[in-house]
């Protein structure tokens, strides 16, 4: 199985700076193992959105798959009260 190439939208970066350092690690670190495997147990389809929410403590992580190219593109990172919105 080929491994994910993972994409960061442009706001993502804009996303990370509000958040505190040692969860930008933690949050990197869990996106980069979307790349091994872009659907693990934890992951979750938004429902009315082709999306997936992975969960790092607080914060939540949305992101796409898209098979035939075989990227993982993340759209959006924040806190579980605001990333929805």
């Amino acid at each position: 199985m080929a491994k994910y190439e993972i994409v960061f939208k442009a706001s993502v970066a804009k996303d990370l700076h509000s958040i505190p350092n040692r969860d930008v690690e933690r949050i990197l670190s869990r996106i980069s193992q979307l790349a091994i495997d872009p659907r693990p147990p934890q992951s979750i389809k938004l429902s009315g959105e082709e999306k997936y929410r992975l969960r790092q403590g607080s914060y939540r992580i949305l992101y796409q798959i898209d098979d035939l190219v075989i990227t993982v593109t993340v759209v959006k990172i924040g806190h579980r009260r605001d990333v929805y919105r």
